[in-house]
């Protein structure tokens, strides 16, 4: 059992202000693995004092020392990956291979990334005889998720050392093991004092204070979209900015070419993977309706390849998170059934075999209409919807008819076409044929929120930019 008593403030481990504590269910065996203290408005007060007075000595750190900071934060963070990893399988459910592999590695990559990225960043430029001067906006609130708390945790914590900021993190009271050995890696690397401080709790406890608190400049949010809009409502009365990483409903355009079947089977992978606990998953899939029966048959296939099961061992894919989400996941499976979809894959209930913890069948329905709940809302789990179009103009229309525009993708041996369509998804990110790049900015349109992460185009939300009017042009 784990347990997590104090908070790193100010370059040390403080007792927390109150005497509350959160239980941390495993999911895998829905028992308690472990408690933490839960702050409260007294420790955001603190830990945003430690971050503003280590601020003006931080703003003013060179370049080369911000990037040997990351890189000395890299080197320890990988470290520990081990422990890393197998905190992630505790806390959330992650398998072995998925925490190991893919969860971990991506927590120093956005470190190291953003060395690089530092590296040629241009901070003064100049416009005539007017000076363009980028500096940072000062302490940096953030607010992660549980379901790639690392990939979160690096994201925020990346551009916020490179360009100057100090920070207060609040991470998910459901995974916060890993962010207290993040905080150890942070103390282990040698992070100045106050550059750098952790709070747990939930989020009316230390969320809603961080989101409200007058001391802060910037609040970098990650989770639902309800609860961003209730961040950025706390935010407004003391107008700092407000980045936020949402919801997403994501669609993967499948071509009509002889790659059909390699295109639905990548897609299916993709939305199991993480037990579908993944914003950008491409939960919709759309397919040539005239094809429609032989996608649903790959479809079917590729699901029941997918092995569930103890997130310590083999598995593929282990439970989701929470009760509460596995509640969600299987009300909305309830309500395609009723909706008229067909059942290609999985369904309600847990996997044969599975009695015990969050496990949720890897569920597929075809057939499924663009108005139909399943397609609308986002479910937050293993459940992927075929949908038919008739045309490239048809499927860029029902992609584009979603409250959400995290990410989309397109799939299929017509690479021109691909591109074309790719232009015309509304969506902050759009992958052909499966492609990656950990530089690559990632944001949404609409509902999925605002403002980039990853690489040098997160650099710009902590930074503000002055105009010094009549400078000059020399140097």
């Amino acid at each position: 059992m784990r347990s997590i008593d104090r908070f790193y403030i100010g370059g040390r481990w403080v007792e927390p202000a109150g005497t509350g504590r959160i239980e941390v269910i495993d999911p895998a065996t829905e028992q308690p693995c472990g408690s933490i203290a839960a702050g409260c408005a007294e420790d955001v007060d603190r830990a945003v004092a430690a971050a503003r007075a280590a601020f003006p000595a931080f703003a003013q750190t060179s370049r080369e020392e911000r990037i040997a900071l990351l890189e000395r934060l890299a080197d320890a963070y990988d470290a520990r990956a081990g422990e890393l990893a197998a905190a992630l399988t505790e806390e959330m459910g992650a398998p072995a291979s998925l925490a190991a592999n893919a969860q971990v590695p991506l927590g120093s990559g956005h470190l190291r990334a953003a060395a690089r990225a530092l590296a040629g960043f241009a901070f003064e430029e100049a416009m005539g005889a007017t000076r363009i001067v980028r500096e940072p906006i000062g302490v940096a609130g953030m607010i992660t998720p549980w379901n790639w708390p690392l990939h979160q945790i690096g994201c925020k914590v990346a551009p916020a050392i490179a360009t100057g900021c100090t920070m207060v993190l609040k991470p998910s009271e459901a995974a916060p093991f890993d962010a207290q050995i993040f905080a150890e890696i942070v103390d282990a690397a040698g992070v100045p004092a106050g550059v750098f401080n952790l709070v747990h709790g939930d989020g009316p406890g230390v969320g809603a204070p961080m989101a409200a608190h007058p001391d802060i400049d910037l609040i970098s949010f990650t989770g639902s979209t309800g609860a961003g809009v209730a961040v950025a409502q706390a935010a407004a009365p003391s107008v700092k900015r407000v980045c936020q990483e949402l919801g997403g409903k994501s669609a993967l355009i499948a071509l009509d070419d002889a790659r059909l079947a390699d295109s639905v089977a990548g897609c299916v992978d993709r939305v199991m993977a993480n037990s579908g606990q993944s914003c950008n998953a491409p939960t919709r899939l759309l397919v040539p309706a005239h094809r429609m029966a032989e996608a649903a048959e790959a479809a079917r296939a590729a699901a029941e390849r997918v092995s569930v099961g103890d997130p310590r061992g083999n598995s593929r894919m282990g439970p989701v998170v929470s009760g509460a989400q596995w509640a969600k996941i299987q009300a909305l499976i309830r309500i395609g059934l009723e909706e008229g979809a067909t059942l290609v894959a999985g369904g309600p209930g847990r996997p044969d075999g599975l009695d015990r913890g969050f496990y949720v069948r890897p569920t597929v329905f075809a057939d499924v209409r663009n108005g139909m709940t399943i397609a609308r809302e986002e479910i937050f789990g293993p459940v992927l919807c075929i949908i038919g179009y008739d045309s490239p103009g048809d499927a860029i229309a029902i992609a584009n008819d979603s409250p959400y525009g995290l990410s989309a993708a397109v799939s299929g041996e017509d690479v021109a076409l691909a591109r074309s369509l790719a232009r015309m998804l509304r969506a902050g990110e759009v992958l052909i044929n499966g492609a990656w790049d950990i530089d690559a900015p990632f944001g949404g349109y609409r509902q999925s929120g605002n403002g980039r992460e990853k690489g040098v185009f997160a650099f710009h939300d902590f930074l503000e930019v002055k105009a010094i009017v009549g400078y000059g042009t020399g140097e």
